[in-house]
């Protein structure tokens, strides 16, 4: 593990100088640039003080990530049915992630649950057919090839209000499902 630029990493990624990491951690500038650059080896303390103004510790400042996983295939999608609608998850652990994106399949005159406020925002595609957005008091239509997004403080339910089916993708953040 390359110490310094780990460090120099997380202090940019705060947009943090070298100058004001420095200051906060109660160390000189160029203390910090030797550092970043491996020059000198902190003490155990001074990392500590280091990586609590960088807003981590130690176990995960020295977790080491595994590969990302980018590509679910269809046979790791999970479907669930409810009365006019069905749900499947596009990304199986995305429970585990900031973002949650299923594809949402409702009946003619049917509509989802409806959804009470809670934190987080939500995007939808629609893919076939025409909804309604019911958020609050306010109604929308939504078509194929439109979306629409809400932050989720009211509540809030899709309807599909045509005779054919509707198809669209619905991602929440944080996951909700």
């Amino acid at each position: 593990m390359n110490l310094g630029l780990k460090i120099k990493e997380k202090r940019t990624l705060l947009m943090l100088t070298q100058e004001e990491l420095a200051n906060r951690c109660e160390l000189t500038k160029g203390y910090i640039s030797q550092l970043e650059n491996n020059k000198v080896s902190p003490s155990i303390e001074t990392l500590e003080i280091i990586l609590d103004v960088l807003g981590t510790n130690f176990s995960d400042f020295f977790h080491e990530d595994t590969e990302q996983r980018i590509i679910f295939t269809e046979e790791e999608q999970y479907t669930k049915e409810f009365e006019g609608y069905e749900q499947t998850w596009l990304v199986p652990t995305s429970q585990e992630h900031a973002l949650e994106p299923i594809l949402v399949e409702i009946a003619p005159h049917k509509n989802t649950i409806h959804d009470y406020p809670h934190p987080g925002e939500e995007f939808g595609y629609v893919i076939e057919g025409e909804i309604v957005v019911h958020y609050g008091n306010i109604r929308k239509h939504c078509k194929k090839g439109e979306s629409f997004y809400i932050t989720t403080n009211s509540t809030h339910y899709i309807e599909n209000v045509s005779d054919t089916p509707a198809k669209l993708v619905w991602v929440s953040t944080p996951p909700n499902f």
